[in-house]
C-alpha cells in the first residue's frame, strides 16, 4: 500500500480519523474531493488536522459523509511538493488545501490556474505573489494569514524583558526558505538596532547543521535566541527545545510545542486555529464561493507560554509582570 493512499490505517479499517477504507471510498467517488497538501506528517500534524475537520464540520462537511479528502504528505521534504501537486491536479480534485507552508501554496498555484487553492501562512501573502490583495485576491486562491514573520520584534521584546542584561541576539533561519528568513531577518534586524542589540544571523536547512549552529554560541552569555516560524524548525521542536536547554540558551519561538521540549518561551499564533479556519474556508469553497471573492483572513488567537523549570535551569528570575502576561506556564 502507498503511503500517499492513507494516513494511519491498520487492515482494512480507518485507526485515524482522517482516512477511510478504499471501498468506502469508491461508493462515494460521487462527492467533492478535497486534495490536502501537508508539508509534514499525519503524526506531526495530528492536532492540525483534528482542527482543519473541525473547520469543515463548522462548514457543515465530514469527511467520508458529504466529502472525500485525498492526503499528501511531503514528510518536511520540499523537493516532494511538485509531484505531490501535480497527482492532485491530475486526480481533478475539487479543491486543495494547502495550510501551513508557503511553498506548498506556491507550487499549487504554479500548477493550477483552475482548481481553488485554501492556504494558511505566516508570510505575507501579497508579498509573495499569492494574492493580489487581501480583500480582493483574485484568481484561484486565498486562506488564512497568521503571525509569522512580524511576531520576530515581539519576541526579540519579551526575551529582553525575561533576560534585562541581554546585548546579543541570534536569529535562526532556514535559507532554504527566503519568503519566511528574509522578511523575519530584516524585521529583527530593525528591532535590534531600535534596543541597542547586536544580531547575529543563523543558518540552518538540515538537522546535521544544528550542532555546529549551537557550538557558535557557546560562551556568549548573555545571549537570546530567535527560532524562525520556519516548517523545516516547526517539525523539530523536540530536538530545538533540547539543544537550547543543553546549550543554556534562553530562546523563543512560535509553537508551544518548543516550550513543552524545554525551550524557554514560545509565543505566536495558535496555528491549530489556522488549520481550523482554513478547514472553514475550505468548505466554503466547496459550496461555490470563488476564492477570488473571499477575503484573505487574519487568524487572530495569540498563545504565550513560559517555561518554568527552564527559567530556573537559566538562573534567570522570571519578572511578575511577564508571568502574568503568559497563558500558560509549563511547571
Amino acid at each position: 500500500m502507498k503511503r500517499r493512499d492513507f494516513v494511519t490505517l491498520l487492515g482494512g479499517a480507518a485507526t485515524f480519523p482522517f482516512g477511510w477504507p478504499l471501498a468506502a471510498r469508491a461508493q462515494q467517488s460521487a462527492q467533492p474531493v478535497i486534495g490536502f497538501l501537508g508539508a509534514g506528517s499525519p503524526e506531526q500534524w495530528a492536532s492540525r488536522l483534528r482542527a482543519f475537520h473541525r473547520g469543515l464540520a463548522d462548514a457543515g462537511y465530514a469527511e467520508g459523509r458529504n466529502v472525500m479528502v485525498e492526503y499528501r504528505w511531503a514528510e518536511s521534504r520540499n523537493d516532494r511538493l511538485q509531484a505531490l501537486v501535480a497527482d492532485l491536479v491530475s486526480r481533478q480534485v475539487t479543491v486543495i488545501a494547502a495550510p501551513g507552508s508557503t511553498l506548498a501554496a506556491h507550487v499549487a498555484k504554479g500548477m493550477t490556474a483552475t482548481i481553488p487553492i485554501v492556504f494558511a501562512t505566516g508570510a505575507d501573502p501579497v508579498r509573495e505573489g499569492l494574492v493580489a490583495s487581501l480583500n480582493r485576491p483574485g484568481g484561484n486562491v486565498t486562506g488564512i494569514t497568521l503571525l509569522g514573520v512580524e511576531i520576530g520584534p515581539k519576541q526579540l521584546e519579551l526575551l529582553q524583558e525575561m533576560v534585562p542584561a541581554l546585548r546579543r541576539i541570534a536569529l535562526l533561519v532556514n535559507p532554504s526558505n527566503p519568503a519566511i528568513a528574509q522578511p523575519i531577518t530584516d524585521d529583527v534586524r530593525a528591532a535590534a538596532e531600535s534596543l541597542g542589540l547586536d544580531l547575529k544571523v543563523l543558518h540552518a536547512g538540515a538537522e546535521r547543521e544544528f550542532d555546529p549552529v549551537f557550538a557558535t554560541l557557546g560562551g556568549q552569555w548573555p545571549v537570546g535566541l530567535i527560532i524562525a516560524p520556519d516548517i523545516f524548525f516547526g517539525t523539530r521542536l523536540q530536538q530545538l527545545g533540547a539543544l537550547t536547554r543543553d546549550h543554556g540558551l534562553p530562546a523563543i519561538h512560535q509553537f508551544r510545542a518548543f516550550a513543552a521540549a524545554g525551550g524557554l518561551m514560545s509565543y505566536g499564533t495558535d496555528v491549530d486555529d489556522s488549520f481550523r479556519l482554513s478547514g472553514i474556508y475550505t468548505g466554503r469553497v466547496l459550496k461555490g464561493e470563488k476564492p477570488a471573492e473571499l477575503p484573505v483572513q487574519r487568524a487572530t488567537r495569540v498563545g504565550f507560554v513560559v517555561n518554568m523549570k527552564t527559567a530556573k535551569a537559566l538562573g534567570l528570575t522570571v519578572p511578575l509582570p511577564l508571568l502574568a502576561r503568559a497563558d500558560e506556564v509549563i511547571e
